[in-house]
């Protein structure tokens, strides 16, 4: 899935920053045809599968509009459901695996700047991981190197910093655990 070098800046001046934005232009128009009209959902998954350039499960649910602003590296298993108005960054690579419930308004980041402001323009990657049956809730915000773990609840509005252990449930700025879901309940 991921060609690029995760955990190490991308310098603004490199030949490898000049394919990241080659790779954007060519998928621009891609994703634009999510954010404007009306489109069932087979052509939702079609066009999904061509800008990923990977294989998209019948089960997926998308609710249009839907931005991302590079699109190569998203990975999406099945029975997954992604609201209204979700942002995924995925240069870093985003897994979302099976059974995932996105709610409206999410943004999904994978990419940081370095603080040096010399070195600001470059990027760093980090890959964020949603595991199975993970909810993350309305505008919620994971950064970039979270995994959110099998079960796990993001609350609304949360902003996720830090990994989410399996079976919790997070909220708040930055997102602390707020209980331990009791799968008996």
């Amino acid at each position: 899935m991921h060609d690029f070098p995760v955990n190490t800046l991308i310098a603004e001046n490199s030949d490898l920053f000049a394919r990241i934005h080659d790779i954007v232009a060519e998928n621009a128009p891609k994703t634009a045809e999510l954010s404007g009209a009306f489109k069932n959902q087979a052509e939702i998954r079609a066009v999904l599968a061509d800008i990923t350039r990977s294989r998209i499960d019948e089960s997926l649910h998308v609710n249009l509009p839907f931005y991302t602003d590079f699109g190569r590296h998203i990975r999406i298993g099945r029975n997954v459901f992604i609201n209204t108005g979700c942002v995924f960054t995925d240069l870093g690579g985003i897994t979302i695996e099976d059974n995932v419930l996105i709610a409206p308004r999410v943004n999904i980041v994978t990419v940081n700047h370095p603080e040096n402001p010399d070195e600001r323009r470059g990027l760093i990657l980090k890959p964020v991981r949603i595991k199975r049956n993970a909810w993350i809730g309305a505008g919620a915000t994971i950064l970039p190197g979270v995994t959110v773990g099998e079960n796990a609840i993001v609350a609304a509005s949360a902003v996720v910093s830090k990994d989410v252990a399996d079976n919790t449930v997070v909220g708040g700025i930055p997102a602390k655990v707020l209980k331990t879901i009791d799968s008996a309940s």
